[in-house]
C-alpha cells in the first residue's frame, strides 16, 4: 500500500514538473497573441488599428494591421504621463506589441503607426 501511495506521488510529481516546464511557453504565447483586461479603446487608421486595453493597474497597448502579410514597419507606444514610454518597433507581419504602463489613476497617450500611417489617442484617462 505504501509503495503504490509513493509511486503515485511519484507520478504527479512528473506531470506537475512537465506542466511547469511548459507553463511559461504557453504564457508566452498568449501574452504575444495579446493584452490582457477589458478593451477600453480602439483607433482605427487607414493601414489598421490601436488597440488599448485596461485592467485595474496597468494599461496595455497593440498595433494591428487591417491586412497582415509581408514583414512592414510597425510601432506602438505607450506613455503614462510623467513617466517613461513603453515602446515596440520593428519590422513585423501582424502587430507591434503588446506594451504595458503602470497607470492608476494617471492618464496616457498612446500611438501606433504601420508603414509610415497612424493614430494617437493623445492624453487621455482610462
Amino acid at each position: 500500500m505504501f509503495g503504490r501511495l509513493v509511486a503515485h506521488a511519484g507520478a504527479a510529481l512528473v506531470v506537475a514538473g512537465a506542466l511547469l516546464t511548459a507553463g511559461p511557453g504557453v504564457q508566452e504565447a498568449e501574452a504575444a497573441s495579446g493584452c490582457s483586461g477589458r478593451p477600453v479603446k480602439t483607433v482605427r487608421f487607414a493601414t489598421g488599428e490601436l488597440r488599448l486595453y485596461k485592467d485595474r493597474t496597468y494599461v496595455c497597448a497593440m498595433t494591428v494591421a487591417k491586412r497582415p502579410g509581408a514583414k512592414r514597419a510597425m510601432s506602438v507606444s505607450l506613455q503614462p504621463r510623467g513617466g517613461r514610454a513603453a515602446v515596440d518597433k520593428g519590422r513585423f507581419t501582424r502587430q507591434a506589441g503588446p506594451v504595458t504602463v503602470y497607470a492608476l489613476h494617471r492618464v496616457i497617450r498612446a500611438s501606433g503607426a504601420i508603414a509610415g500611417v497612424g493614430a494617437t489617442t493623445g492624453w487621455i484617462l482610462v
